[in-house]
């Protein structure tokens, strides 16, 4: 599933679609919006801990390549840290402050930024772990990271597969369920508003602005189109 377009307008079709704008949530979600988000990212409760052991996989996979000087794009609760080792800098943006602030992990952060155009220097690895399905104005962020990325630096881009099959199963068998039992209230609603991206846009959107040298789904289920929920890119300048 790599889209690497051909057709000018084809591309332009999908970059017109930017900056997208979030639904409006009513006040019930709202009421319980921040709660919640911080508990899924602490992977606190039984379905968050479940899903906190399947996106290890995307940690693991971005955790392969070392690098010196590190740049993670929504580093939440800072979680993915602790897969790295052997570098100099580690230096992340987060605007949702409250993920990180207590966290002993912080004190190996040089620089937090809460958006990524405060970002004035090159890194040699630049990483983002399902943040990119949440970004409002995707294609200003990746030319970002085409400015911050060292020449033969590499961009590392996990996401879980949105707009497929196997990963909506997955929330709406899990998270879906508790999520209704405890608020009476449809998951599907704070799952369209969180994920603005689809993973078809994403990949479009980074194969024509970068060499994506890999591409890999998670195993399970079916490593094939829509049974994966979780896919990696592995990008370099063109």
């Amino acid at each position: 599933m790599l889209h690497k377009l051909k057709s000018h307008s084809e591309y332009q079709k999908i970059l017109n679609r930017y900056p997208k704008k979030r639904i409006e949530l009513n006040d019930e979600y709202k009421k319980i919006y921040k709660r919640h988000y911080m508990l899924n990212r602490s992977g606190e409760g039984v379905t968050n801990t479940i899903s906190q052991k399947m996106e290890s996989w995307m940690h693991r996979k971005v955790s392969k390549i070392s690098a010196m000087n590190i740049l993670e794009i929504g580093a939440g609760n800072l979680n993915h840290i602790k897969y790295e080792s052997n570098y100099n800098n580690y230096d992340i943006v987060e605007p949702f402050t409250e993920l990180y602030i207590n966290s002993p992990l912080k004190k190996h952060i040089r620089n937090i930024f809460t958006s990524l155009d405060q970002v004035d220097e090159k890194y040699d690895k630049i990483l983002s772990i399902a943040t990119f399905e949440h970004l409002l104005n995707l294609p200003k962020e990746i030319d970002l990271c085409k400015r911050l990325l060292s020449k033969n630096g590499v961009l590392q881009i996990a996401v879980p597969c949105e707009g497929e099959i196997a990963f909506k199963l997955g929330w709406m068998l899990s998270t879906g369920i508790a999520f209704k039992l405890k608020h009476k209230l449809n998951y599907s609603k704070l799952i369209q508003y969180e994920h603005v991206n689809s993973l078809n846009e994403i990949s479009i959107l980074l194969n024509n602005n970068f060499i994506v040298s890999k591409f890999h789904r998670s195993p399970l289920i079916l490593p094939i189109k829509n049974f994966s929920f979780y896919a990696y890119f592995e990008c370099k300048l063109s």
